[in-house]
């Protein structure tokens, strides 16, 4: 690309970033990367009544946590600051004059009551209330396109509330273009004359927006495929403007997993999985689950996030995010939506857990669990070694592990009716014996003593064990006996098969 490749994440600071949103903003960040570019953060604040205090400091979190910070935004390389809308409303209005000026906007003074009564009207009559070519002129509505303009001048300075609409075209066909969706082609005869700006004083999002992106100079606009409706809208506001148009790429949406309809957060409470990054405490106490709180590392998150929409052609499905920058390609990013599936997640999730160092994941395992504060930490890594295999998250060592740091205190009923038989006391104290042979404490000669006295003896394996590892564990689970053996010691050793013979005799 021969022009410098800016794009922007501009969420609305209403709440905790949604997994869609963070989807967006991965796939902004992937594209600027892949070509060069900036990735723009941007606040859009301009409705004011849904503003939520912190909002803004959870989306940056959020993006710091996936990896996938933004270059340029609030308080960071402010070459187009600022870039927060409520700071930038001194702005708006005169571009919102200036196509009035141009005709291709006016001002509207229907109170909401009036227009109230126009739709119930329309209804009455079976039919769709639009602020349009086909009413807006004809003396019905009360705007700057009927009044004189001197009329329209005695209002706006007696405080009359006003707003600003864009004046649709009548009869045109509108060709767009998206890089996913292809070529699209709008009658402009169905749009309706959307407000640009409101009568508090603020610009609506339409008009921000595409004041913003043109004087951010942002090349290409990737978002949600719900802005898609409003594609026409903004192209033919540049039109007005006389602007070049960014390129538009629109997303398409995160299903449910069942595939129909849109993922929501009652979905994640229902199946029991998150659907914001990070833990949110909302305004009134509320807590909402986030993936890092729940176990899952932002590695993980990136991976299963880029195929929600993305497919790079191949088998492949593991990515780091400096692959996924080389690899991503908006022409290969699907229109149909993409089914959200909390098992794939946790798959990703289980990959990433093998690719971490075993100290890394002791340190999160002992902070996590309790009656682990006093063990050394090291020995916590070699036992993270040895079940990290069977695990999808840190959350889940405890009890893939418990007995090596706790003697049992129980034995499983099941279990034990399995490895219990007539002559396991006599086995197990041989057992014992040959443990206390073993001066040289290792996993190969503990293996070499043990299964060589059962193979010598043409005693069955299960026969010998199965109660071993009864003894060891409190269950017939966990990794190999020979290795719990060793972590926990020789007299560690010796003291549970005591204790499981004691209990038989």
């Amino acid at each position: 690309m021969s022009k410098n490749v800016r794009v922007r994440f501009a969420p609305s600071p209403t709440g905790p970033l949604h997994i869609g949103g963070v989807r967006t903003a991965l796939f902004n960040y992937l594209f600027a990367k892949k070509h060069g570019g900036d990735f723009v953060l941007r606040i859009e604040d301009t409705d004011q009544n849904r503003y939520v205090e912190g909002a803004e400091d959870y989306i940056v979190r959020a993006l710091n946590w996936c990896a996938i910070p933004f270059n340029e935004g609030p308080g960071k390389n402010e070459k187009f600051g600022p870039y927060r809308q409520s700071e930038r409303k001194h702005l708006y209005r005169q571009y919102a004059d200036q196509l009035i000026a141009n005709g291709k906007a006016y001002y509207a003074f229907d109170t909401s009551e009036q227009l109230d009564a126009h739709r119930k009207g329309h209804e009455a009559e079976g039919k769709t209330f639009i602020y349009n070519w086909h009413n807006r002129e004809k003396g019905r509505l009360v705007n700057s396109l009927v009044l004189t303009e001197a009329e329209t001048q005695a209002r706006i300075e007696s405080g009359d509330d006003f707003v600003i609409r864009f004046k649709s075209p009548q009869d045109e066909t509108l060709h767009l273009k998206d890089i996913i969706r292809g070529d699209i082609s709008i009658d402009t005869n169905v749009l309706d004359d959307k407000i640009l700006f409101k009568s508090d004083g603020m610009p609506t999002y339409h008009l921000a927006n595409i004041v913003d992106d043109h004087l951010m100079a942002i090349t290409h606009v990737i978002r949600g495929e719900e802005w898609l409706p409003s594609l026409a809208l903004h192209q033919l506001l540049y039109n007005a403007f006389g602007w070049d148009a960014p390129e538009f790429a629109h997303l398409p949406l995160i299903l449910k997993p069942t595939g129909k309809g849109k993922l929501s957060k009652r979905d994640g409470d229902k199946l029991g999985f998150p659907v914001f990054p990070l833990e949110y405490t909302a305004p009134d106490g509320t807590v909402s689950r986030g993936y890092k709180e729940d176990g899952y590392f932002s590695e993980a998150v990136i991976n299963f996030l880029a195929f929600l929409g993305w497919n790079p052609g191949t088998e492949q499905e593991i990515f780091d995010l400096d692959q996924l920058v080389s690899d991503f390609d908006l022409a290969r990013v699907n229109k149909a939506g993409a089914r959200f599936d909390p098992d794939k997640t946790k798959w990703f999730n289980h990959h990433y857990m093998q690719q971490q160092l075993d100290l890394d994941l002791a340190e999160q395992f002992k902070t996590s669990q309790s009656e682990l504060a006093e063990i050394d930490v090291n020995y916590i890594a070699l036992v993270v070694g040895l079940i990290k295999e069977r695990a999808t998250f840190v959350g889940d060592f405890w009890d893939l592990s418990h007995f090596f740091f706790t003697s049992p205190t129980s034995y499983d009923e099941k279990a034990s009716k399995k490895a219990l038989k007539e002559g396991t006391f006599g086995v197990l104290n041989k057992v014992i014996e040959l443990v206390n042979k073993t001066d040289d404490f290792t996993v190969e000669n503990l293996q070499t003593n043990i299964k060589g006295w059962i193979t010598d003896n043409e005693i069955g394996f299960g026969k010998v064990m199965m109660p071993l590892r009864l003894a060891l564990v409190g269950a017939l689970q966990g990794p190999d006996v020979f290795d719990i053996m060793y972590l926990i010691g020789k007299a560690e050793t010796v003291k549970r098969i005591n204790a499981l013979a004691g209990s038989i005799n």
